[in-house]
């Protein structure tokens, strides 16, 4: 079995005398979906945020394709290649759809003037906003140059979507992507991820819809109380079992194993 792309062992992280995750283990194959899943206050957002670097875990390590990594921000994680779309989106509404794709990352324009009067290259940025867009198959977006502020729910969720899968090179994690949004948006949003998952990017997704997990997921990591639970095909389980085991009305079948010829760590 191939090595995971994104890999944690053991990873524990208090706040106070509180143990948000105890002991979790994580693990990322390539060119997959992985749905995490699990009921309120089971852990799962503290270890993403563990995982992206939004907080340092107290205990524990993670691995890198391969190689230990510890990230003090998520801005560290982003240049190690992992993108992470929030529930939030972080989106600036006032500005305009290609300043949001490259906020933070804006391009400058070249040669000595350029240099010394630190002009945005507003042509290239467009250009590129719009290449990205039409590749993950989000058409409707006419005008590169509207503000953000002017989009449906579903549209905005497409552009943060967009701005990770631009700049990921690794991993990409989603936050509930389709929350909050009508049965039409959502199913943009669904097939936008699908594209990603097309163009060779492995997806973390956060849900509590079971039918949009069980429609486009590979595997389902299950976490209860704060450590996985277990991990399951979803080829191989169904909906009420996998809610039964979150609630702790049914044990998982078997106990998860770490991928033969990995070491134990």
């Amino acid at each position: 079995m191939s090595t995971p792309v994104l890999k944690a062992r053991n990873l524990v992280k208090k706040f106070g005398r509180v143990t948000a995750i105890d002991h979790a283990d994580f693990d990322l194959m390539p060119g997959e979906i992985l749905a995490v899943v699990g009921d309120n206050g089971a852990g799962k957002s503290t270890m993403i945020s563990a995982l992206s670097g939004a907080v340092q875990p107290s205990a524990g390590q993670v691995w890198l394709e391969g190689k230990p990594v510890q990230f003090a921000s998520p801005l560290e994680a982003r240049d190690a290649g992992i993108e992470t779309v929030y529930q939030g989106l972080a989106l600036s509404p006032a500005l305009s759809i290609s300043d949001n794709l490259f906020l933070g990352r804006e391009r400058r324009k070249g040669g000595i003037w350029g240099r010394l009067s630190r002009d945005l290259d507003r042509k290239a940025m467009d250009a590129e906003a719009r290449k990205q867009l039409t590749a993950l198959g989000l058409t409707t977006v006419q005008n590169i140059s509207q503000r953000v502020e002017t989009l449906s729910g579903g549209q905005r969720q497409g552009i943060a979507v967009a701005r990770a899968c631009a700049f990921s090179s690794k991993v990409v994690i989603l936050d509930e992507p389709t929350a909050a949004l009508g049965v039409k948006e959502s199913r943009r949003v669904l097939d936008l991820i699908l594209a990603v998952r097309a163009r060779g990017l492995p997806i973390v997704l956060i849900s509590h819809n079971m039918p949009h997990v069980f429609e486009i997921a590979d595997r389902i990591h299950i976490h209860r109380l704060g450590r996985r639970l277990c991990v399951l095909p979803t080829s191989e389980t169904t909906m009420p079992d996998v809610v039964a085991m979150m609630t702790g009305a049914m044990a998982p079948p078997v106990v998860h194993k770490i991928p033969e010829g990995e070491p134990v760590q």
